[in-house]
């Protein structure tokens, strides 16, 4: 009976466009399954109980399926940014510090979408909703490692370098937790988090 009302549940979904919601759900447990590189554009569709050719009613290919998922998870690394920012207050270190946090931990807990962020091969890097996602998501570090070196007489405007410096730490720091550097302990990650990476950043001198 449950099969018979998951078929109908899909076909109705199919018809009222929420297809394209199930498509992206079902794309991103593949890739937490198998990883990125494992992804299947035919099992995608399987799990949502559609034919293989059903994902271009929305989507061109897998690309565009991918490109979609890394849209919404740029959107959601945004968001975690933006609320650790937020509850640092306006201490210019405190923001950084949280923020770098945040990066990792995003990255951590969502090891196959993060991974999925920068593969540029496998995604559509011109397609406007993925640009703007991962715009704001770099909009929020910058204003906060721009901001930050203001109070002291600086003058950074139109000069990304202490962005991007804050950015190659904080990804270099992400990576290398995520491919088990710091130990292999369920733990060892979010340890070395705590208690390294406030330090790392420190070599910022903001």
């Amino acid at each position: 009976m449950s099969n018979d009302l998951n078929s109908v549940n899909i076909k109705s979904g199919y018809h009222h466009g929420a297809l394209r919601e199930a498509l992206i759900a079902a794309a991103e447990e593949v890739i937490a399954e198998r990883g990125v590189d494992g992804f299947s554009l035919r099992e995608t569709a399987r799990r949502v109980g559609v034919s293989p050719a059903a994902p271009g009613h929305h989507f061109r290919d897998a690309r565009g399926l991918l490109t979609a998922v890394a849209t919404g998870a740029f959107r959601a690394f945004g968001d975690a940014l933006e609320a650790a920012d937020r509850e640092a207050g306006r201490d210019r270190v405190a923001r950084v510090r949280a923020q770098g946090m945040a990066y990792v931990r995003f990255a951590l807990a969502n090891r196959a979408k993060f991974d999925l962020l920068w593969r540029k091969v496998l995604i559509d890097g011109t397609d406007p909703d993925y640009q703007a996602a991962g715009d704001r998501a770099f909009a929020i570090l910058d204003d906060a490692v721009r901001g930050a070196l203001a109070p002291i007489g600086q003058n950074w405007e139109g000069d990304l370098a202490p962005s991007m410096a804050a950015w190659s730490m904080v990804h270099g720091f992400a990576r290398l937790a995520m491919d088990g550097v710091f130990g292999g302990e369920d733990d060892a990650a979010e340890r070395a988090t705590e208690a390294l990476l406030p330090r790392v950043l420190d070599h910022l001198r903001i």
